[in-house]
């Protein structure tokens, strides 16, 4: 029977054998491997703190990534904010940038790591941490650094974890250059859009997944959005939001049909009826039998298709009609809890819009018999489709800007270039969070 001292003793006794082999062949180790400590290597990551690169479950924490300012992005104030923010950073460059974090297994607070003084720096730089701070030296990830390092996440659209994980290396090592460069670009794109700015109107930022409602030059409301996924961009548009339509028939657009309907059905025949969705032969064809038809006949592309209205739709209960060359729109979903994601883009395109019914409210305002709050809801109660056309159409803008200064704060925000219009150096730093994932039943839901 070995005693507790005894397995103690054959413990020590084989931690030595192992560390005399590791000593004796160090032509098996690798680049990765010389970047972990020698004791990492031979407890392997199940011992000691901050040896796993496998963050802890997140906890449930509500959005707050709607922008706080009344100054509209199409505004001058705003213009003079960024032209600051360019000012600030063309300083830092001259000034020889912020240093590369050096990418390896996930940096959290308690951790003890060469890399953490590095951080510090790097966020000192950028204003994320105070300029004055003490022990920028101490390898320790302490509590100032996690709040720092929320700081520099919640500017960078990122969730606000206080952890430096994989996905977050990416854009804490884009350079100073590149992020001047960005700022230079959004300017002249925000300044493009200055040409005879309405007192009233609605803007969609795609790459910030908002939409803010302005009048009198103010805005009076935000909205999260779902916006298109890449291979399905949601494009710049200028548009006019002409009627609301309630209880909209969704009719599914070619595209929709021959990349993702139509495959579907191949595979699911019955979704058609469990959906509500009508077949047509060609657009002014008479109505086919749905479980007659063969799928994998090339008669299929003649066929065009129809979404019955109701809590099934894809465009939900509410449709805001704005006719465009691209025939993208934005409208209600059945698929609300996906507005619970940081970053939104799965549509096809089109743009769905978080409590729209407010939105609704506040583009009919104006029109006879619409001026109450509510009167959208009530509407849609009654159960009665209806098309509202609006006396005094609404403006609208989809936009891409991925980086601006908020003018109440002086904060410098970017976000993720999804499209890749900046660049290829921007696009590569976007790396959706695991954690951010959509449910895979909702991802992959048929939907405008």
């Amino acid at each position: 029977m070995t005693t507790r001292f005894g397995t103690s003793v054959l413990k020590a006794a084989a931690l030595m054998l192992v560390v005399s082999v590791i000593q004796l062949l160090p032509q098996f180790a690798t680049e990765g491997h010389a970047q972990i400590s020698l004791w990492d290597q031979i407890q392997g990551p199940s011992f000691g703190r901050g040896a796993s690169d496998t963050p802890p479950p997140p906890t449930p924490v509500a959005l707050d990534d709607l922008r706080p300012d009344a100054t509209p992005w199409r505004s001058d104030v705003m213009l003079n904010a960024v032209a600051a923010a360019i000012e600030r950073y063309q300083k830092i460059v001259d000034s020889g940038g912020w240093p590369v974090v050096p990418q390896g297994r996930m940096l959290r607070e308690g951790d003890d790591d060469p890399r953490v003084p590095i951080l510090r720096k790097r966020l000192r730089i950028s204003g994320d941490m105070p300029a004055k701070g003490s022990y920028y030296d101490v390898q320790t990830f302490d509590s100032e650094l996690t709040e720092g390092v929320k700081r520099f996440q919640k500017r960078n659209g990122i969730r606000e974890t206080g952890r430096i994980e994989q996905s977050v290396y990416p854009v804490l090592n884009i350079t100073a250059e590149q992020r001047l460069a960005q700022l230079k670009l959004n300017y002249e794109r925000l300044r493009g859009l200055m040409q005879g700015v309405e007192e009233r109107y609605v803007l969609v930022n795609v790459p910030a997944f908002q939409l803010e409602a302005v009048d009198k030059f103010e805005v009076q409301l935000r909205h999260r959005v779902i916006v298109g996924r890449q291979g399905r961009e949601t494009p710049d548009v200028r548009a006019t939001i002409k009627a609301l339509n309630f209880f909209p028939f969704w009719r599914v657009p070619d595209s929709v049909a021959t990349l993702d309907l139509i495959p579907r059905l191949r595979k699911e025949p019955g979704y058609l009826e469990e959906e509500g969705i009508r077949v047509y032969n060609g657009y002014n064809g008479p109505e086919l039998d749905r479980k007659t038809i063969d799928w994998s006949s090339p008669q299929t592309a003649n066929y065009k298709f129809k979404q019955d209205p109701g809590e099934k739709n894809a465009l939900g209960l509410l449709r805001l009609d704005m006719s465009n060359q691209y025939g993208v729109y934005m409208h209600d979903t059945p698929m609300k809890n996906l507005f619970d994601q940081r970053s939104r883009a799965f549509s096809a395109g089109c743009v769905r819009v978080q409590n729209v019914f407010d939105l609704g409210d506040w583009i009919a305002h104006y029109e006879a018999g619409w001026d109450q709050p509510g009167r959208v809801r009530q509407q849609l109660d009654s159960g009665q489709p209806m098309e509202l056309k609006l006396t005094r159409p609404i403006p609208v803008y989809f936009t891409y800007i991925t980086a601006w200064a908020e003018p109440s704060t002086g904060a410098i925000e970017f976000r993720p270039d999804i499209y890749g219009r900046d660049g290829s150096a921007m696009q590569m730093s976007y790396q959706r969070d695991a954690d951010d994932a959509p449910p895979a039943s909702a991802a992959a839901a048929l939907a405008p």
